[in-house]
């Protein structure tokens, strides 16, 4: 099963790449961050772009905020290969400025794409602009933590483990939110 569903997010990277998707963005960027983990994950986590360090690896999450991310998936007892981490918009934003609207929709059918092909049971947005692609209408300071269910499908918005590093009082906020990943997955399964 693994490999075919790998094999079709093989595909979907492709067609970002063939179809110019952003080429501007593209342009300016080392290399597409497609998404890193397991294709049979019962999560994903979805940020809103590559920053540098992402870039110049390929793998989203992997600098500072991506260490913290790493430390609260060991929270509740999780590795990075156990999961699915994604981002909204596959090239990195010159200067790390945010995803602009037009770079979001440009790239949300093939997140969407990502999505069908890996059947997630919980989709953990990180961040407002992860957030608002699916759940438009919400606040993340008023519904950060709390399952939210749209279209057949669990969300579970969080605070960007980016904030967290230079807000401290965030950083205990996310540990909470996090602790609750396996309840939540309990209840979705019943």
């Amino acid at each position: 099963m693994t490999s075919s569903k790998q094999q079709r997010l093989d595909q979907i990277k492709a067609d970002i790449v063939a179809k110019h998707i952003c080429p501007d963005l593209a342009k300016t960027a080392t290399q597409l961050v497609f998404g890193d983990g397991n294709p049979d994950a019962d999560i994903v986590f979805i940020g809103e772009a590559p920053g540098k360090n992402e870039d110049l690896q390929g793998k989203p999450f992997v600098g500072a905020a991506g260490k913290f991310l790493d430390e609260m998936l060991q929270s509740i007892n999780l590795e990075r290969t156990d999961v699915y981490i994604t981002n909204i918009v596959k090239y990195r934003p010159p200067n790390n400025r945010d995803p602009l609207p037009e770079e979001k929709d440009a790239f949300l059918p093939y997140l969407e794409e990502q999505l069908a092909v890996i059947q997630p049971k919980l989709v953990v947005t990180l961040g407002r602009h992860s957030m608002n692609c699916f759940l438009p209408q919400l606040q993340i300071s008023a519904v950060h933590g709390q399952p939210k269910w749209f279209k057949g499908q669990v969300y579970l918005p969080l605070f960007h483990p980016a904030a967290a590093l230079y807000n401290g009082g965030l950083r205990a906020t996310l540990l909470e939110d996090f602790a609750n990943i396996p309840t939540i997955l309990t209840q979705i399964e019943h």
